[in-house]
């Protein structure tokens, strides 16, 4: 897997601190920092995503693909699925995440919610390589709402 991150500032200025990175599949992704109002120069522009909160939505991405990956494996009719995450981080550096949770919601018709929880755990303790790796320093947590549809 390669990716290649590059500075979008502008040559001669110190204001912008946007970064595009172009992954190896080919694809573009735009990443921005905070504004800085006490060292304009250190800030970003707001213009997109921060790197931390990529690195929480792969994370979300990565076990949601699991999730329905092993749902429509054991032949459950899921139609759909959403993770919320939310996170704390360390005060200070490296603010690496500390806790984050993942409140799942499942949509589908039939689901056990046994099937459910087993596909969580799964995701969470042997597939997602996300969430295993930020568990080395986070407390992750789980939870899940089932939606039953006609």
């Amino acid at each position: 897997m390669e990716c290649t991150v590059s500075w979008t500032g502008a040559a001669g200025t110190r204001s912008a601190m946007g970064f595009v990175a172009e992954t190896g599949s080919g694809h573009v992704v735009a990443m921005d920092g905070a504004p800085d109002a006490a060292k304009p120069e250190n800030g970003g522009r707001n213009q997109a995503p921060r790197p931390m909160e990529l690195l929480l939505a792969g994370t979300g991405g990565c076990t949601a693909y699991d999730v329905v990956l092993i749902l429509r494996r054991g032949r459950h009719d899921v139609r759909g699925c959403s993770v919320h995450l939310s996170s704390d981080r360390a005060e200070a550096d490296p603010k690496v995440f500390t806790r984050i949770h993942m409140q799942f919601t499942i949509t589908g018709k039939g689901l056990p919610a046994a099937a459910v929880e087993r596909a969580i755990a799964l995701s969470h303790d042997k597939y997602c390589s996300a969430s295993i790796m930020l568990g080395k320093t986070a407390v992750i947590t789980t939870g899940f709402d089932i939606v039953e549809v006609a």
